[in-house]
């Protein structure tokens, strides 16, 4: 297999969507470093599950709004693997710790929510970007109608902190590009098993009715499973001439017109 005996390390992957990057990149033969922030236990089990699939792996715990933890995790992949060939950034705080309109949110707030991701992902390249060889794969699960929408009030410190993260992508791309090194976004959909599970339960099935009532084409929520396979996808090597792009794995949802009823587009 292409990724046979290749090495990442996977932030935020204890559960959600980062779980299942994790097992899809062990299915392909990737060895995987789980982070967790406090869940020991579900990272164990996310180890576990690695393991099932034929390789190998480690749990590190890190609080990625804060620097020094960054560099500790990187010290400790260092340590247990020695190199480093794929790093996707994809941990995000809790719901509390950022979800609140402007107007009423906290400074703290708001630092989380850019410390956690635009931060966290500028130290995390860099640090990756040391232990990594030439043709190395980087990649932040991102959500990319952040940096054109206003609509949902409560996101809008994370809006912009995951429009920075766009942005760094497109930065970081050209940075590494003479290495072989790839920098790209992937941007998921409403997915299940997602910090959409953290919103109260009527807002949550009011999300997944909307999308499996043809918001979405394909007329479902996307699962942890399918953000894998698009970050698996990215990190082969015949995706070496994709870089500095953000790709949508959503469905088809980022392609729908906001301006016009349901309706009146499916004819």
């Amino acid at each position: 297999m292409a990724l046979q005996g290749k090495h990442a390390l996977i932030t935020g992957s204890s559960r959600g969507i980062g779980r299942g990057i994790a097992l899809k990149l062990a299915e392909s033969g990737v060895n995987v470093g789980v982070h967790y922030r406090q869940n020991e236990a579900a990272a164990n089990d996310t180890l576990a599950k690695v393991r099932e699939r034929g390789v190998d792996g480690l749990t590190v715990q890190a609080d990625v709004s804060r620097p020094e933890d960054i560099s500790r995790m990187f010290n400790r992949v260092q340590a247990e693997f020695g190199k480093l060939d794929i790093f996707v950034s994809n941990a995000r705080p809790e719901i509390p710790e950022f979800y609140q309109p402007l107007m009423d949110m906290t400074l703290e707030q708001y630092d989380m929510a850019f410390d956690s991701q635009a931060k966290a992902f500028f130290l995390g390249v860099r640090e990756s970007a040391r232990l990594m060889p030439d043709g190395g794969r980087i990649i932040a699960v991102t959500y990319s109608p952040s940096g054109r929408t206003g609509s949902w009030q409560p996101w809008g410190a994370m809006g912009a902190a995951k429009a920075a993260l766009d942005s760094l992508c497109r930065y970081f791309a050209v940075a590494l590009a003479k290495r072989g090194i790839t920098v790209n976004g992937v941007s998921p959909g409403a997915t299940d098993d997602s910090v959409l599970n953290g919103l109260p339960p009527e807002v949550f099935q009011a999300i997944k009715d909307w999308h499996e009532s043809g918001w979405t084409p394909v007329g479902r929520m996307g699962t942890p499973a399918d953000i894998g396979n698009a970050v698996a996808l990215l990190c082969m090597e015949e995706a070496s001439f994709i870089t500095g792009q953000i790709i949508h794995a959503d469905g088809g949802g980022s392609i729908m017109d906001p301006v016009f009823p349901l309706a009146i587009q499916q004819g």
